[in-house]
């Protein structure tokens, strides 16, 4: 039964089968996914898109699976393979977990108020150089993002991930010396003036080369014709 925390997603089970059976599995508009972990075998499933979109999209980080009418287990999400163009769900991995054990997950830093940045007022540039961070946590206190506020950065500053607080519960893993984000200068257009002026140099070099070319030909006609009037 789920909790408050979780969000029930019943699926049917199915033959783990090449991918002419996955395919058709598609064209009906199911989605193809395997359960593993937990010490016991993996499980073949597949559910309908629809109801698979709607439930991660009111889910927290754990959902309680009931495969084919079974007593529901708590799994979390451990991969989804998308499609590159329309971004459908194409298959996707759970993991069995218990909700007393943490486990690891990936979850998206989110970095709030970069508006207001006195940095970004002036002109600077905000690169986010981190977008994911690995955590560990009970899988009940996964959050959706980690949220960090850099409405105070100024042009020179980098963030790493040694000023990021977690929410309770949660314990980054990765290194606190990571860099998150740096915020630059502006870049100024004269940067781009010495090329412009390289090139009207050239343009200008070429017409007076043509002139020059020009005029001599001019010259050459005219000496040529004063010498054929001295021949005659």
């Amino acid at each position: 039964m789920a909790t408050a925390q979780t969000t029930a997603l019943a699926v049917e089970h199915r033959e783990a089968a090449g991918s002419r059976a996955v395919r058709r599995l598609r064209r009906t508009g199911s989605v193809p996914g395997i359960l593993y972990g937990g010490g016991e075998d993996p499980v073949a499933f597949h559910v309908d898109a629809r109801v698979l979109r709607n439930a991660l999209a009111h889910a927290g980080a754990v959902l309680e699976l009931s495969i084919g009418g079974d007593a529901a287990t708590p799994v979390v999400v451990k991969d989804i393979a998308r499609h590159p163009v329309t971004g459908a769900t194409l298959h996707i991995d759970m993991l069995r977990v218990r909700l007393d054990q943490t486990i690891h997950a990936t979850v998206v830093l989110d970095l709030v108020g970069a508006e207001d940045a006195p940095g970004v007022k002036e002109g600077g540039v905000l690169e986010q150089v981190t977008r994911e961070l690995t955590i560990e946590a009970l899988p009940t206190d996964i959050p959706d993002a980690i949220h960090h506020d850099v409405s105070g950065l100024v042009i020179g500053d980098t963030l790493t991930l040694e000023a990021v607080t977690p929410p309770r519960g949660v314990t980054l893993l990765d290194d606190p010396e990571t860099v998150v984000a740096t915020l630059s200068p502006p870049k100024l257009q004269l940067e781009e003036e010495p090329g412009i002026e390289e090139e009207t140099e050239l343009v200008a070099e070429g017409e007076a080369a043509a002139e020059a070319e020009e005029e001599g030909g001019e010259e050459g006609a005219s000496g040529d014709g004063e010498g054929g009037d001295e021949g005659e």
